[in-house]
């Protein structure tokens, strides 16, 4: 059974009992995905370490500039 179909379901019984509807899935994921950011960005704050561009600057870290081969 999807999300949808659940859905579906969920919506019967609300209106069977007289319940308000449930909302559609996917409707709150952006505003979760934005707490959870800002979640982590405080507890980083907390913690003593830098809140934004951590995963950036691992990434320059990791793949950033390397000396130059030599040529054959």
């Amino acid at each position: 059974m999807d999300a949808l179909q659940q859905h579906m379901i969920d919506t019967y019984r609300a209106a069977q009992h007289g319940a308000p509807t449930p909302p559609l899935p996917g409707t709150h994921d952006w505003e979760t995905l934005r707490f959870i950011r800002d979640e982590r960005a405080f507890r980083a704050v907390i913690a003593g370490r830098p809140a934004r561009g951590r995963v950036r600057a691992a990434l320059a870290r990791a793949f950033g500039p390397h000396p130059a081969r030599p040529t054959r």
